[in-house]
């Protein structure tokens, strides 16, 4: 059972870790305390606290435009300034990767779209008029991350990239993992992390070289993408257009909608990424329409008990809404993990009101994942 800090209100769907509940949030209040935490709590493993300001080499990979000092880091720790010059730590064309098989169909943010799940897209982008069995997916995960998740269930990257230059059984050229993805019985390529954000430049090479290999080849190797959604628009749009020609799909995890919500989980300045986020997912909205028998765009939400809430996921797919009635829409069960070991799990009434407010906000494809997960726990 925690307690805020301001109100004074207490229910086991207010995390003492963040401090402060809901209501306060959304009232302008108390995200101070919020940063205070991932600060303190990042400073612990050598992680930049804050996004750097005033430095002369300024990052544009994502909304956070780090202004990185000569010889520090970037919020992501993947990029730093030597010389006056943006430069990524373990150099050009290597990246921190773990890279693994996993068998179709995989618990997938968008399983219930996905060609390797339901056969849409046969023959040009799925190898079967259904489920590929017998075929993988190529997951890529990258270790870095450009935001702080207090609930993150792949915290472990932070200590990876904290300490990269003596995590070299992680590192990974671009011709090694061009080579892995071109396996017969892979085709999929999923990047995921963390985020593939911090390592785009990498993430899209290496996806030029497999799309232009399978193409030669006559394979199917779907690009997909499981990100923030907070990349410059420029590189979202490529991650897009990647995707979009070999029957991939962005899978664009929203956080919250109230950006003082966004800040308390996630460290950065919820307001920037409310923005970038629309922005984005206008993007790879509009240009799905291009490929129409495949979804493009994803966008799925963690239902973090006491913080988003059916509120939070309403105005969300109201917007998404806005855009295309068919973009589907993936709520998904929270667990306890990481530093928010102090919540319960999704509760099935929880997931089930969000369900129902996203479906009155006009989406006609909304999913509740994971859930195995649900129960009576609030």
């Amino acid at each position: 059972m925690g307690a805020c800090r301001l109100c004074g209100r207490s229910s086991i769907t207010i995390s003492d870790v963040i401090g402060v509940c809901s209501t306060c949030l959304r009232a302008g209040k108390g995200v101070e305390i919020a940063l205070d935490v991932h600060a303190r709590l990042r400073l612990g493993i050598e992680l930049v606290p804050t996004p750097p300001r005033g430095g002369k080499a300024r990052c544009r990979l994502c909304v956070n435009e780090c202004e990185i000092p000569e010889g520090g880091l970037g919020f992501c720790g993947v990029w730093t300034n030597r010389g006056g010059k943006l430069v990524p730590r373990i150099g050009y064309g290597k990246a921190l990767v773990h890279y693994y098989l996993d068998p179709h169909p995989t618990n997938c943010v968008a399983v219930p779209v996905c060609p390797a799940a339901t056969g849409c897209g046969y023959p040009k982008y799925a190898v079967r008029d259904g489920t590929e069995y017998g075929y993988y997916n190529l997951a890529v995960f990258f270790a870095a991350c450009n935001l702080d998740c207090l609930f993150c269930q792949n915290w472990e990257y932070k200590h990876i990239v904290a300490r990269a230059e003596q995590s070299r059984s992680v590192i990974v050229d671009i011709e090694e993992l061009v080579r892995a993805a071109m396996s017969s019985r892979i085709t999929c390529v999923c990047y995921f992390g963390g985020d593939p954000t911090p390592f785009a430049p990498y993430a899209i090479e290496a996806s030029r070289r497999i799309i232009e290999e399978a193409t030669k080849r006559g394979q199917v190797k779907r690009i997909c993408w499981e990100t923030n959604g907070l990349a410059h628009p420029s590189i979202m749009r490529e991650f897009a257009r990647l995707s979009l020609v070999s029957g991939g799909i962005v899978k664009i995890d929203w956080k919250a909608w109230t950006p003082e919500i966004y800040t308390a989980l996630t460290g950065v300045d919820g307001h920037k990424a409310l923005e970038r986020l629309k922005t984005n997912t206008k993007i790879v909205a509009e240009m799905a329409r291009q490929r129409p028998e495949i979804p493009l765009l994803v966008v799925s939400t963690l239902l973090v008990p006491g913080y988003v809430d059916a509120e939070e996921v309403r105005k969300i797919a109201e917007y998404l809404a806005s855009l295309d009635i068919d973009v589907p829409y993936v709520l998904l069960a929270f667990h306890p993990d990481h530093y928010l070991r102090d919540l319960p799990p999704t509760s099935r009434r929880h997931a089930e009101e969000a369900l129902r407010e996203a479906r009155r906000a006009g989406l006609k494809r909304v999913f509740i994942g994971n859930e195995w997960l649900l129960g009576e726990y609030y």
